[in-house]
């Protein structure tokens, strides 16, 4: 089968080295799912390590007018090189230690939104460290970007979270996996770019789950399994009548998350990116599950399904 597989940035560690550590557990999941014979794209989450890059040029500009800010769309693609880094390297050995003659390619995805997309009248993702108000005037000057006041502490830059529509490499990342290559593609959810008579990159965060749903939309994917740290989708999570599901219907998921069930900055986009890739490829497969399990669920013996 073709199967996306989307990682959770926050997995994948918070500095270089633990990362080098961390990205060895997904990358046998990932070989898991190689080995069985399935062709295999992976978009992986860029929260933690977007931070710290984007951190790490303010603090240098701070302390060196020299050295320049460097605007969200270059702090994501850095994201995408360094993370594809770690994972195809430590795929690669995977592959290796199992003798699978397979390849794996980074490519450093630019995702289409909307120009007219609501999100771009409501900025609301918070991203990077606090600055004053004179760091945050020179800031926009600067940079162009969207600076707000926050709960007393200092300005923080906000950017909108439009949903992804296409993405740029398509056609390449649906050639590689056709010629069985393992592609590491949109890491972070892609490069927000706009397309007019051009491709302009924008300061916006786009949800790595959305991403993943569509992208697997577009390739036509048979299976896109989001792999988190917990083995199924449940209501009443961590709550004595805590009740898992191994499968869930579309019309039940939607239900429970119209009562809050499964938490908006935790389980609920991943339930929603699963809806939203299985109302458009109904013969496709979505399924939440732990990335330990991940060759257990694509076979049905554990995570859940959605639709």
């Amino acid at each position: 089968m073709r199967i996306v597989v989307a990682l959770g940035g926050n997995a994948l560690g918070d500095n270089p080295s633990e990362q080098l550590e961390l990205v060895k557990h997904a990358a046998e999941s990932i070989v898991d799912l190689a080995a069985d014979g399935h062709q295999v794209a992976v978009i992986h989450g860029n929260g933690p390590q977007v931070g710290m890059i984007q951190n790490a040029f303010e603090t240098a500009h701070d302390n060196n007018d020299k050295i320049p800010g460097m605007p969200l769309p270059e702090c994501g693609a850095m994201s995408q090189g360094y993370i594809g880094y770690h994972l195809q390297n430590a795929v690669t050995n995977a592959l290796l230690e199992r003798n699978l003659a397979k390849k794996v390619a980074t490519i450093v995805t630019q995702t289409i939104v909307d120009e007219n997309d609501p999100a771009f009248e409501n900025p609301t993702k918070p991203i990077g460290r606090f600055h004053t108000k004179e760091e945050s005037e020179q800031m926009i000057k600067e940079l162009g970007v969207r600076m707000v006041e926050d709960s007393g502490r200092g300005y923080r830059i906000v950017v909108p979270s439009p949903k992804p529509i296409d993405f740029v490499e398509k056609d390449v990342i649906k050639s590689l996996i056709d010629n069985g290559v393992i592609v590491i593609a949109s890491g972070g959810g892609g490069i927000p770019v706009i397309k007019t008579n051009k491709i302009t990159g924008i300061s916006a965060v786009i949800d790595k789950d959305f991403s993943g749903a569509k992208l697997a939309e577009l390739i036509d994917a048979d299976v896109f399994i989001i792999l988190t740290g917990v083995k199924r989708v449940a209501i009443n999570f961590n709550k004595p009548n805590e009740k898992e599901f191994s499968s869930i219907s579309l019309r039940d998921a939607k239900y429970y998350i119209k009562q809050g069930e499964f938490g908006k900055g935790s389980m609920q986009p991943k339930v929603e990116a699963a809806i939203a890739f299985v109302n458009n490829n109904p013969k496709g497969k979505a399924i939440i599950a732990s990335l330990e399990e991940a060759s257990l669920a694509i076979k049905g013996e554990s995570g859940t399904v959605i639709g």
